[in-house]
């Protein structure tokens, strides 16, 4: 694996050549498509409170700095909207690049400091792994007290309750499809 020195404005990173193979092959999108039309930054929303902008992502995949990339706060703030996406002039859907980071980042325990959107992430598809949806109410609780930030959501979680948003019993129901995808997911098929 051929590795080089990329010099950014955030410092040095490692270069690894097969990084965006490895993205384009799991996401199953064409990244060498990507020419920096700045389309997709310019209706992203969390950016705002990212380190880097969707395309400035896209072009790190393709220098292959892998370590800037799974550390980056933004595959954590994208909500797969997918506005990124209907807006790139080359189809290249960038919510499904952003997933895969998400899973590759994961799949190493690598986590931005002080993120909890790893955790978010985790509990989400545990819940989906155990039950085949979310139940929202189990989702919130497992998240705060696993983050410790109990009561700083209080007032809007008594209004999403009183509307109903929030059930206390479940309307789950079990499907084996949910599962297979899982399986077939993790190779286990």
């Amino acid at each position: 694996m051929a590795t080089a020195t990329l010099h950014l404005p955030a410092g040095a990173v490692t270069v690894d050549a097969a990084f965006r193979e490895e993205v384009a092959r799991l996401s199953g999108q064409p990244l060498e498509l990507c020419f920096q039309c700045q389309k997709c930054a310019s209706g992203c929303y969390p950016t705002q409170e990212g380190d880097y902008t969707p395309n400035e992502i896209m072009r790190l995949i393709q220098y292959g700095a892998r370590d800037a990339v799974l550390r980056s706060r933004t595959i954590w703030l994208c909500t797969s909207c997918e506005t990124c996406g209907l807006r790139c002039p080359n189809g290249i859907r960038i919510a499904e690049v952003m997933d895969t980071l998400k899973q590759m980042a994961a799949a190493r325990g690598i986590a931005p400091a002080g993120e909890t959107g790893p955790l978010f992430h985790n509990l989400f598809l545990s819940e989906i792994r155990a039950a085949g949806r979310v139940h929202e109410t189990m989702l919130m609780l497992k998240y705060k007290l696993k983050t410790g930030n109990l009561f700083a959501d209080m007032k809007l979680g008594w209004q999403l309750f009183r509307r109903g948003k929030l059930p206390l019993v479940p309307r789950l129901k079990k499907d084996p499809a949910v599962r297979r995808i899982f399986e077939r997911a993790s190779g286990q098929e």
